[in-house]
């Protein structure tokens, strides 16, 4: 049977194709603003309160565009001061916290990555009983 030129060159284009994107083909998810540290640490149990909460991405933020709280089991928010990013570590976001009661508390954070992608996310971590602060 005798197949058209068209046909017999469309096997090795898809071929082509699925090994380009296999060997990393930059794709549109991969551009977002991933959190790839926290501190206090997601579902941490912790037996002293934080000063502040640390949160490292894997690529630079855009401050004005991006909010950080941190909110109680009330939903709650127990944070009053604006969060900041250091000049010369333009992937971290740093939060002052006050003196937190023992309980549980959530992290939110809303940000804005360099490329225009918007990442909103949250996290939680406990404050246990008679937990001193750090």
């Amino acid at each position: 049977m005798n197949r058209p030129v068209s046909f017999c060159l469309r096997k090795p284009f898809l071929i082509a194709v699925s090994a380009a994107l296999a060997m990393g083909l930059p794709l549109g998810a991969q551009a977002h603003a991933l959190l790839v540290k926290a501190e206090p640490a997601r579902r941490a149990v912790l037996t002293r309160a934080p000063h502040q909460v640390k949160l490292w991405f894997n690529e630079q933020i855009e401050p004005a565009y991006t909010r950080l709280t941190v909110v109680d089991a009330t939903d709650k928010p127990v944070t009053a001061e604006k969060f900041t990013v250091p000049e010369k570590e333009p992937k971290l976001m740093v939060l002052p916290l006050p003196e937190l009661k023992p309980g549980k508390y959530v992290v939110k954070f809303r940000v804005l990555s360099v490329d225009g992608h918007v990442v909103e996310s949250s996290y939680d971590f406990e404050l246990k009983e008679h937990a001193t602060t750090k």
